[in-house]
């Protein structure tokens, strides 16, 4: 004998809720959003140098203070991705190349402070810190934190997870 087949309320089809406007133009659940932005070159000679904004805007709870801006040289990004990969299970992403043959002497061109290598380096930079930020378990920790939101980053932290109590 079979059973009747009549299909249980539990296996009906859910029906898809309707968005509302308001739906559709609310903050989303969880974001985060950072921006390497407004690049300025600094000093003269060997002395000189490029650094990045970074403006850091999200609602995860992860993250004590949801709107910052700090200003980061890709020596800095060097450092994260070395912490992330010395202390974190995740595989970090690549960073944009050092570009060596761009600072060899005798150029043409200003090299490694051209406009346009500049540009292609915020935006390789900017891919890379969303990559990293946007993973779960690098989110978590110590040196992420501080390289996104502290205006000086302390080199002789002690590394480790976030504690969000």
């Amino acid at each position: 004998m079979s059973a009747p087949n009549t299909a249980a309320p539990a296996t009906a089809r859910i029906q898809p809720k309707k968005q509302t406007l308001e739906d559709a133009y609310s903050p989303p659940a969880n974001f985060l959003e950072i921006d390497v932005l407004d690049p300025q070159t600094h000093g003269v000679g060997k002395k000189r140098y490029t650094d990045y904004g970074l403006r850091l805007r999200t609602n995860l709870p992860v993250f004590k203070v949801k709107d910052s801006t700090v200003r980061r040289r890709y020596s800095d990004f060097e450092w994260l991705r070395n912490e992330l990969e010395r202390d974190s299970k995740i595989v970090v992403p690549p960073l944009p190349g050092k570009a060596l043959k761009r600072q060899l002497p005798f150029r043409g061109d200003d090299g490694i402070f051209e406009e346009e290598f500049i540009e292609e380096r915020r935006k390789g930079l900017e891919q890379f810190v969303n990559k990293v930020a946007g993973h779960p378990l690098a989110q978590n920790e110590k040196c992420l934190h501080m390289f996104l939101q502290e205006p000086v980053i302390d080199k002789n932290y002690v590394p480790g997870k976030i504690r969000t109590s």
